[in-house]
């Protein structure tokens, strides 16, 4: 999935908690496990001016990339880092569950030949072999369902916007 619609479903389904709502830490935690990996990567080629668009090869990416994925794409870290933050935080616990979420995106819409999810690192390098959200049968419906939310968001804004009568 790409990182603008990982962040947007963050936003849409864990940035509106009723009592301390934290829509900029949902969408944060959205895509922060792309960002941690390919966006220090993006960053580092734009600054020293060797970007060039498209998915790199994998024979070009240096390993601290596949470890920073890994991480970031990790159920057993991402539930071990809100098990930790919970129980002094909940307010920002809720917001960092668009983590897993993006991860649970991530698992059938990445194939094995381009950066798997490793949802259970370390303990298991397991992942799937999945549809490319690429795919225009993925793509078109994914970009519909965050439309959708992000509408029924706004919705909900403007009902509790409106005064009572």
């Amino acid at each position: 999935m790409d990182t603008i619609s990982h962040a947007l479903w963050g936003y849409g389904l864990f940035g509106f908690r009723q009592q301390k709502p934290r829509p900029l830490l949902a969408l944060f935690f959205g895509a922060m496990p792309d960002l941690m990996s390919f966006g220090i990567y993006l960053l580092l080629h734009v600054i020293n001016g060797s970007y060039h668009p498209g998915p790199p090869p994998l024979t070009a990416l240096p390993p601290w990339l596949f470890t920073s994925y890994s991480i970031g794409h990790s159920f057993i870290i991402s539930f071990a880092v809100i098990g930790l933050v919970a129980p002094m935080r909940r307010d920002i616990a809720f917001a960092m569950l668009a983590w897993p979420f993006h991860i649970l995106l991530d698992a059938p819409f990445h194939a094995r030949t381009y950066f798997p999810t490793p949802i259970l690192w370390p303990l298991s390098n397991i992942s799937f072999d999945g549809i490319s959200w690429a795919n225009p049968w993925v793509w078109f419906p994914n970009a519909a369902g965050v439309l959708l939310l992000l509408l029924y968001r706004r919705g909900q804004k403007r009902q509790k916007e409106k005064p009572a009568s």
